[in-house]
């Protein structure tokens, strides 16, 4: 996709459609770097932002351990709807 450079006051910028915005999850501020002659534009939010520290948080007090039974569980679809074939 191409995209013009409008000017906007004193600066100059682009305008991004709402599609990619949503795509790339873009909210409020990024990032911009330039890396050989490119602008890449990042998200400064970072996915499972915390999680380290929740889980050294649930190791302590022992919530860190594998859900699991001696027998499977079965729900009434088990019972009544699967068939073997």
């Amino acid at each position: 996709m191409k995209a013009s450079i409008i000017r906007i006051g004193n600066s100059q910028g682009l305008r991004i459609p709402k599609s990619i915005l949503d795509q790339c999850g873009f909210e409020g501020e990024v990032e911009l770097i330039v890396k050989d002659h490119d602008l890449i534009v990042r998200s400064t939010k970072t996915p499972r932002a915390g999680w380290d520290e929740a889980f050294k948080k649930m190791a302590e007090n022992g919530d860190d351990e594998l859900f699991e039974t001696d027998s499977p569980i079965s729900t009434r679809w088990d019972e009544e709807e699967w068939e073997w074939k």
